[in-house]
């Protein structure tokens, strides 16, 4: 697994380097922020590697994209990046590839899938970092109060939320759509309308398809209109919140990933888990979520961030970050274990639903910035007095036109 390709030699020469690594915050609290992870990884890094010096800076997802983003155009690029998206250096050849800096076995160890979403124009950049599925999680404790089953079609998640209203539940479905992560509770909804971002046919954004539209038409008039998704507006809800609100039995259901699991575990709730249901059944398709990890040519340090990254993607320090947050590996080595593991049983279903899940457009240059606009302004779209044809229709356009221009 230390075999390196005949082309990463040094690019830096001789003497001490710090490699700069940017990455996201998967903790909801100071307890149990990711920081610890990576300084954790990196001081066993530098024991293991001398003359390389780790410096890691652990970001919010609020804003861990724009932020990597704006010290790339300051000309301060981190060696190492793990993000939402990287498609969108690819164009300026800001990235090394990832044979450029991975040895042989790390590099096939991807599950096929992740790799093959990492990649622009055949040559894979992006290097999946960890990996989740989606399911509608629901308050056993709460529906059992009111008499209720889980949910098979969206009728009965508008039947389940009114009557968990009726019994004074303050937040029936929390529907974040705050500037956390709404790119992926609206994907969630659009795949369980039928739709999606792009065209299943020419994989063009479809941003505003007739689908989309009826999905958003649904949850701005059957369940905000109808005072189901709580007090504080969609638009303003960020997942980490409504996570919170649903750990304090003040949330009936909610879209969520496999993290929740530990920390409903851990306040007592009793957690349902069924596949967010379509429209008159079973949705289409389930959502996966891919995050990346990068490294940037513009620090230089090829060789050294390779080395780190090999050593990031060791099936131990695979399994200890996707353990700490119950998400699930990307690699095979690491799924093999996670199966064969029963500590990790309750991963199982989300697992098995990995191979054939739909993915974010990772490979389209112009995701990082269409999944920034949607972020910032897909929750008008429930806004009582908001025409959601017209929200979907503009960011549709301006994704088009941002695809057009790469």
């Amino acid at each position: 697994m230390t075999m390196a390709l005949s082309g990463c030699g040094s690019s830096s020469g001789s003497g001490d380097v710090t490699l700069k690594v940017v990455a996201a915050d998967y903790g909801n609290s100071a307890a149990n922020s990711s920081e610890k992870y990576w300084n954790s990884l990196a001081k066993e890094f530098e024991a293991k590697n001398p003359g390389i010096k780790v410096d890691v800076d652990v970001r919010s997802w609020k804003t861990v994209d724009a932020d990597v983003a704006k010290m790339v155009r300051d000309g301060e690029a981190p060696d190492i990046a793990q993000i939402g998206a990287y498609a969108d250096y690819v164009k300026k050849e800001e990235l090394y590839s990832a044979d450029q800096l991975l040895s042989i076995p790390t590099q096939a160890n991807f599950l096929a899938r992740f790799a093959d979403a990492g990649k622009v124009d055949q040559t894979q950049y992006g290097m999946p970092f960890v990996a989740s599925t989606r399911l509608l999680f629901y308050n056993k404790g709460l529906f059992a109060a009111a008499g209720l089953d889980a949910p098979k079609n969206w009728d009965d998640i508008k039947a389940d939320a009114e009557a968990l209203k009726e019994q004074d539940v303050p937040t029936p479905f929390a529907l974040p759509l705050g500037a956390e992560e709404a790119q992926a509770e609206t994907m969630m909804w659009m795949l369980s309308g039928g739709g999606g971002y792009t065209d299943p046919v020419d994989g063009s954004y479809a941003v505003d398809a007739d689908a989309n539209i009826t999905t958003f038409e649904w949850l701005q008039k059957e369940l905000v209109g109808k005072g189901l998704t709580g007090s504080v507006p969609p638009g303003e809800l960020d997942r980490a919140d409504a996570f919170k609100a649903f750990t304090s039995g003040k949330v009936g259901m909610l879209n969520g990933h496999p993290t929740m699991m530990q920390e409903a575990e851990k306040a007592g709730i009793e957690l349902g888990m069924v596949p967010l249901p379509g429209i008159t059944g079973k949705s289409k398709a389930t959502m996966g979520v891919a995050d990346w990890i990068m490294a940037f040519k513009q620090p230089g340090h090829r060789e050294q961030a390779g080395k780190f990254l090999d050593f990031t993607f060791e099936d131990k320090n695979v399994m200890d970050f996707v353990g700490q947050y119950d998400l699930l590996p990307v690699t095979y080595s690491a799924s093999e274990t996670m199966v064969a593991d029963d500590e990790h049983k309750e991963l199982r279903q989300f697992l098995e639903a990995l191979p054939t899940a739909e993915l974010y457009p990772f490979g389209k240059t112009s995701w990082a910035g269409v999944s920034d606009d949607i972020k910032k302004n897909i929750g008008k779209a429930v806004q009582p007095g908001a025409v959601p044809s017209e929200i979907l229709a503009r960011i549709g356009r301006d994704a088009t036109t941002a695809e057009n221009a790469e």
